[in-house]
């Protein structure tokens, strides 16, 4: 008989994902994705002012916070036909390069590194040999030094010491499925601690042109700051200076640190390329970064990071790039708590519904997938295809497009590796895929949107903001809009109508929705249950120490909605935060 195994919470942060197992003989036979929380963003937006939908909209992450502003706003734009001025489109380019590369440190190295990472032990370490552990990696990081290690070996023996593991409390240390060297665990964790000094540092970028972070300020036709090289409280020579520094610290840190990182951990894991496989079908509108405002066979905007074209690949052909098409996305509710008025049909985005209907047990419960609907997350198709999207996507559609840099990454990494372009599509692969394409975001931003924009500012651009559309008045009474964006988890898309001034009806299709979704009307897997059992050879050793399918669904980078209730151990709400 069939063990049921569950994983509750499953994500580090935000840890609203549930997954649901049947195994027997040490494979997973079954599984469910479940997301075990409603949000209703969109519900909240509809009825405002189309406007202010981006403040709202960004808070459906609290990481993630600017990629769902930029979105919003574009939408918007497309709607009532706003067109920023190029600095403004520059600066959100900045922006969002500086969210997709802080993203991809934090998810390699604060989510998912130790799930392959023992961190008890480093403590038994010799320092030297993790600086030479280093050096054979081809890291040239800074922080490789005797000094360095011989501290972060020291803390790590004091934590243990004291018995209160902190951030590293829950672990499965003892797991028998770590297999690094104690070197190598040790450069890990002093990378680990670096990153987080990385990551705060590198989004001061989103700071100096938003005003704060999270929830930077944006604003519908341009970007809320304002630039003039002569005034301390606009966007100066002295800010553009700094940003120039973080930018350079990044791209160190991406070639030195982080790559071969990525690398030389993959490469122990070697047997994980072949482990995790979702369908090999893949969506992308460009790069990360890439940005539509409306359909892209309209766009007349040229940008490094629209180079690959938006397309899909079926069944792993990449001989084959499938033109874009946003009329192809529909969502179904099939196995989610929610209703539409005409049925169990995929509804594309500008007709979708967001209404609620939970049909499952009453909380606390032990087992949800008993009954056909088992979440919260809706299931998106394309094309009527379950669809992977994120960076192993975009990677892949760049290589099918010939896209230079891309290619020279992925066969680069493929020769060192020893693998094939299609074992990306795995557990391992998704990892490297991430850090190879942070690596293209940092050379980008430093090589083409930085220059750019500074050199516009030397010829004289300041202009942040497009007046033209901002009164109501100057709207149709009736007008439909969305944007597609390419953000650190994957395909992003907001879709707004706006009547009398209002919004009339609000969607956001999320990265994680394609991802995480559970069973369409057809019975077809969502990308996470189809990773962990769809060809029923995915490894569970030990189900009290469930590694193994955490590393396959943290490769996803599973980004569930931020809280908005607060609950005590006994799931009774102890204070709700109103709209």
């Amino acid at each position: 008989m069939a063990q049921r195994v569950v994983i509750d919470p499953l994500t580090r942060i935000e840890g609203h994902l549930r997954i649901e197992l049947e195994t027997g003989s040490k494979k997973i036979e079954k599984a469910w994705s479940e997301t075990t929380q409603f949000r209703g963003i969109e519900t909240i937006i509809a009825g405002r002012d189309p406007r202010d939908a981006w403040a709202f909209a960004q808070r459906i992450c609290g990481v993630c916070t600017s990629v769902h502003a930029v979105a919003s706003i574009v939408a918007v734009e497309n709607a009532i036909g706003s067109n920023p001025p190029e600095q403004a489109r520059l600066i959100r380019d900045m922006v969002m390069a500086s969210q997709n590369i802080q993203d991809h440190v934090i998810h390699f190295y604060h989510l998912h590194a130790l799930d392959w990472v023992n961190v008890p032990s480093a403590a038994t370490a010799d320092p030297q040999k993790a600086v030479d552990f280093a050096k054979a990696i081809g890291s040239t990081w800074k922080g490789n030094t005797l000094a360095r290690m011989t501290e972060v070996r020291d803390t790590v023996k004091g934590i243990l010491a004291s018995g209160q593991l902190s951030i590293f409390t829950g672990g499965y240390w003892d797991h028998p499925d770590y297999r690094l060297p104690p070197e190598a665990n040790l450069m890990a964790v002093a990378h680990y601690l670096d990153a987080l000094e990385f990551q705060r540092s590198m989004i001061r970028i989103a700071t100096v042109f938003g005003g704060k972070n999270p929830h930077p300020n944006f604003l519908v036709g341009g970007m809320a700051c304002t630039i003039d090289p002569s005034h301390s409280e606009s966007i100066n020579e002295v800010q553009l200076d700094q940003i120039k520094q973080w930018i350079a610290e990044s791209s160190e840190f991406v070639s030195a640190c982080y790559v071969p990182d990525a690398m030389a951990i993959m490469g122990v894991y070697k047997d994980y390329f072949d482990i995790g496989a979702a369908q090999p079908n893949y969506l992308a509108v460009g790069m990360a970064g890439a940005t539509y405002a409306g359909d892209p066979a309209s766009s007349r905007l040229t940008s490094p990071y629209n180079e690959v074209k938006p397309g899909a690949i079926y069944d792993g052909d990449l001989g084959t790039v499938h033109p874009f098409d946003p009329t192809k996305i529909a969502e179904w509710v099939s196995s989610a708590w929610y209703t539409y008025e005409e049925g169990d049909i995929g509804l594309t985005p500008d007709k979708g519904e967001t209404s609620p209907h939970y049909t499952g047990p009453k909380p606390p419960y032990e087992w949800l997938a008993d009954g056909k609907e088992y979440t919260w997350s809706k299931a998106p198709r394309y094309d009527g295809r379950v669809v992977q999207v994120g960076p192993v996507a975009r990677v892949i559609l760049g290589y099918a497009q010939g896209h230079p840099a891309t290619k020279k990454l992925v066969d680069d990494a493929c020769k060192k590796l020893g693998i094939r372009v299609a074992q990306l599509n795995s557990t391992a692969g998704r990892t490297l895929a991430r850090a190879l394409e942070c690596a293209l975001i940092a050379d980008i931003l430093s090589q083409n949107t930085f220059p750019t924009f500074v050199k516009n500012i030397v010829g004289g651009d300041i202009d942040v903001f497009d007046a033209s559309r901002w009164e109501p008045s100057s709207w149709p009474g009736q007008s439909s809009g969305f944007s597609l964006v390419e953000v650190p988890r994957g395909f992003l898309s907001h879709w707004v109508t706006i009547e009398k001034g209002k919004v009339a009806r609000y969607q956001a299709v999320v990265p994680t929705t394609w991802l995480g979704g559970g069973r369409d009307a057809d019975g077809k897997q969502g990308p996470y249950e189809e990773s962990l059992a769809g060809n029923g050879k995915h490894p569970l050793v030990d189900p009290a120490q469930p590694l193994e399918p955490l590393r396959t669904i943290h490769s996803f980078d599973p980004c569930m909605s931020c809280a908005v209730h607060v609950l005590d151990p006994d799931g009774s709400d102890l204070a709700v935060v109103a709209s």
